[in-house]
């Protein structure tokens, strides 16, 4: 994309999701940080249904490691790979309370030292809360920067770097929440909801899919 496709993309995006957010439900940036890795390979609905009661039994990295593993995985087993996520969970509130006073670290780095946080997560609760401009890429950013030519890329670190070039600094910590859910929910996987994009004047993807024709009905004789 051209300088001035990318401002029409983004602005259409801006204009498609006017209140967009974060899907998963937190009320601090210890709660943000550990419904951030309870989502690795797992939705945010899945998510937002084991954490009410997991914060309501641990809204600390204090009560969190004192819950330890076990309980920690009862209340989160209906979620993917969740015995991992348990000891994650505990390993990074011990961490915290360690190394941290049981604060959450406000740069990359630190956060990336923790147990279960890669890169995505650390950029997710950096941008969320903590308001700084990171580009977050998920699964659903990385398709859609690809397939818009937005920021086109063999490796997330690549589309990464490609859109923090590309998005104007102004517009980069919400842009993030544009593409996850234009990714979510328009651009999907299998088949992208292209008659139904408010960006696809600006989008180089080439095999556009049309308005799918209503299917016949069958009347009586």
């Amino acid at each position: 994309m051209t300088e001035p496709e990318v401002l029409l993309f983004l602005g259409d995006l801006a204009r498609a999701w006017p209140d967009a957010q974060t899907e998963l439900h937190y009320t601090t940036p210890f709660t943000l940080l550990v419904a951030v890795v309870l989502s690795a390979q797992a939705t945010d609905a899945s998510v937002n249904r084991v954490t009410p009661a997991l914060f309501a039994a641990a809204p600390t990295p204090q009560a969190m490691a004192a819950l330890g593993d076990e309980q920690v995985g009862e209340l989160i087993r209906t979620i993917g790979l969740w015995r991992n996520k348990a000891k994650n969970v505990v390993a990074l509130s011990r961490q915290l309370l360690a190394e941290h006073g049981g604060q959450i670290p406000h740069t990359r780095e630190a956060l990336e030292k923790l147990a279960g946080v890669g890169r995505k997560t650390a950029n997710v609760v950096l941008n969320v809360a903590f308001n700084q401009p990171t580009v977050p890429v998920d699964t659903h950013v990385f398709r859609l920067a690809n397939r818009s030519g937005l920021g086109r890329g063999r490796t997330v670190e690549a589309v990464e770097k490609k859109l923090e070039v590309r998005i104007p600094l102004p517009m980069m910590r919400d842009s993030h929440h544009w593409l996850i859910l234009q990714g979510r929910y328009v651009c999907k996987a299998r088949k992208p909801e292209c008659w139904r994009c408010a960006a696809q004047q600006s989008c180089l993807y080439p095999d556009k899919t049309p308005l799918p024709r209503p299917k016949a009905t069958r009347t009586g004789a």
